[in-house]
């Protein structure tokens, strides 16, 4: 199926490992020219080289999103090079793990800089997209949110800011000013995913054997999920067959999560 990128430019925020370098790679490979940003510049160039390797224009800003002025630096790099922008994936986050379980020994630093980190960097880099694409009438947002953001069950200042994020594509989805200027506003809603050095990865390694037992009795898979299970969904997401598809929230999870 042609999904209608090639030659559009995208920009992947935390896009040099797991969900986001694995959606920067698939939109590469539909010709989509691709520009990432992450704090870890060696991952940010090996990224770029993976990306170019794939015969289209990528970019690399280390930076990070808890910065404001770092956001900037991001998007003034990238339409300094290309002028325009297409398609933003809104796919930095996390802080799943931060904090303490006992949520009175949590201080309030985490519920503020999970926010941030989620939230307000999705809200950051969407205002500063928007212009262009209504400029030329075309653009997809995809936030990268989480099944916690749709349902109870996580540490609550990640689920809180998950829902704002998913709550920022509804309501920007909404806006006839900005959905009839071409422009769609979606989020990717994941479930487990198994990314090397990440929190489940960590886990899996203390005790593989009781890691396994508990997915297979836990999951209705039997296993985590991949980042390119989420990216090819993302990548829909992203092209002219999905038009109609706008303000949703779309469970990537092998059905683990219990809503809708």
């Amino acid at each position: 199926m042609n999904l209608g990128l090639a030659g559009k430019y995208a920009l992947v925020t935390g896009g040099s490992h797991g969900i986001g370098l694995s959606t920067a790679l698939a939109l590469a490979d539909e010709g989509c020219n691709v520009a990432v940003c992450a704090r870890n510049r060696d991952r940010v160039d090996g990224a770029v080289e993976a990306i170019r390797a794939k015969g289209v224009q990528a970019i690399g800003v280390s930076a990070d999103v808890m910065v404001s002025e770092d956001i900037d630096t991001v998007m003034d790099t990238v339409i300094g090079a290309w002028g325009t922008l297409h398609i933003l994936i809104n796919n930095v986050g996390g802080g799943g793990r931060w904090g303490s379980p006992n949520i009175e020994e949590t201080p309030e630093e985490v519920w503020l800089e999970v926010y941030n980190k989620n939230a307000l960097a999705a809200v950051r880099f969407t205002l500063k997209a928007l212009p262009y694409m209504r400029k030329q009438k075309w653009g997809r947002v995809v936030t990268v949110t989480s099944v916690l953001g749709r349902e109870g069950g996580g540490r609550p200042w990640f689920n809180m800011a998950k829902t704002a994020q998913t709550t920022l594509m509804k309501n920007l989805a909404l806006r006839p000013e900005l959905i009839r200027e071409g422009i769609t506003f979606n989020s990717v809603a994941p479930g487990c995913i198994m990314i090397p050095d990440t929190g489940w990865d960590a886990e899996r390694k203390k005790d593989p054997g009781a890691f396994d037992r508990m997915v297979r009795e836990s999951y209705p898979l039997g296993r985590l999920g991949t980042p390119e299970e989420v990216s090819s969904v993302i990548v829909f997401v992203c092209s002219e067959q999905a038009s109609l598809l706008n303000g949703a929230s779309l469970p990537v999870d092998g059905a683990e999560s219990r809503c809708f």
